[in-house]
């Protein structure tokens, strides 16, 4: 359970928001009223959407009692452009913690208290959920066994290449200390889906520690964006590129980190 009342706490829940009309409201709904022990403000970043997320969106606004800002891109921004908006905006509005939650409804919101606990009672840099911990719950969770036996092969090779013990590269529910974001050169990272590889490799390199949390798995009518051929390419280029950062074999700028 999360600690007593605790305004001086400051959290962003990031809602990445594309085409995401049908699921916002649920997505909203299911987050615990236990957050509000803590000065919580709900972002939903509506990306550049086709269909009618942003005005779905301003609707919740009126309806929820939830403190909720609503940013709208301009243009398409990427899944990873989209977090670089939302860890730009948790700087700079000094909130302490920065929640990664996505609009679709595929991450459970109920697992947020468990999370946000062990991200602020045991001061770790970040805090993952893992559909991979219980691996046969994410196969009863609809997880495609294409999808599932590729988590599991990609993430023993970049394992190996990063010398770490993860679970999942590849689950997008995160929690971030924002002390520890501020150290990381994410702005040089993709604006596509292998953002999230590249910030693990950045946390790697700066020694900060990061822990995983047993989480349900679903899989329902929310639309991929994702080519996996192409995404599996990258993320094992970028994990590569790190490891030989990381001997000293080849340099990249936002790989260049000092560790604590």
């Amino acid at each position: 359970m999360l600690k007593k009342k605790n305004k001086s706490i400051k959290i962003l829940i990031l809602v990445t928001a594309y085409n995401v009309e049908n699921f916002l409201e649920s997505v909203l709904n299911r987050i615990p009223k236990s957050i509000e022990k803590y000065n919580t403000q709900i972002l939903i970043n509506d990306d550049a959407s086709k269909d009618k997320t942003y005005k779905r969106a301003l609707k919740l606004k009126k309806k929820k009692k939830y403190n909720i800002n609503i940013a709208q891109n301009k243009k398409n921004l990427g899944y990873g452009g989209s977090q670089k908006a939302g860890y730009s905006y948790a700087i700079r509005n000094n909130f302490d913690y920065v929640v990664l939650l996505h609009g679709d409804g595929q991450y459970a919101p109920e697992k947020l208290p468990k999370l946000l606990n062990e991200i602020i009672n045991k001061k770790y840099d970040a805090v993952f959920g893992s559909r991979m911990i219980n691996k046969k719950d994410a196969i009863k969770g609809g997880m495609p066994f294409y999808k599932f036996i590729g988590n599991i092969i990609l993430t023993k090779i970049q394992n190996f290449l990063l010398g770490t013990k993860l679970s999942e590269f590849h689950s997008g529910y995160r929690i971030y200390n924002v002390r520890s974001l501020k150290k990381i050169p994410f702005l040089l990272n993709s604006n596509s889906y292998n953002f999230d590889t590249e910030i693990i490799v950045q946390f790697k390199l700066a020694n900060f520690k990061i822990k995983e949390i047993a989480i349900p798995t679903f899989y329902g009518k929310e639309i991929s964006y994702l080519n996996g051929i192409e995404y599996a390419s990258k993320i094992l280029i970028n994990t590569f590129s790190g490891s030989l950062h990381r001997f000293g074999f080849k340099y990249q700028k936002k790989f260049n980190l000092k560790k604590k």
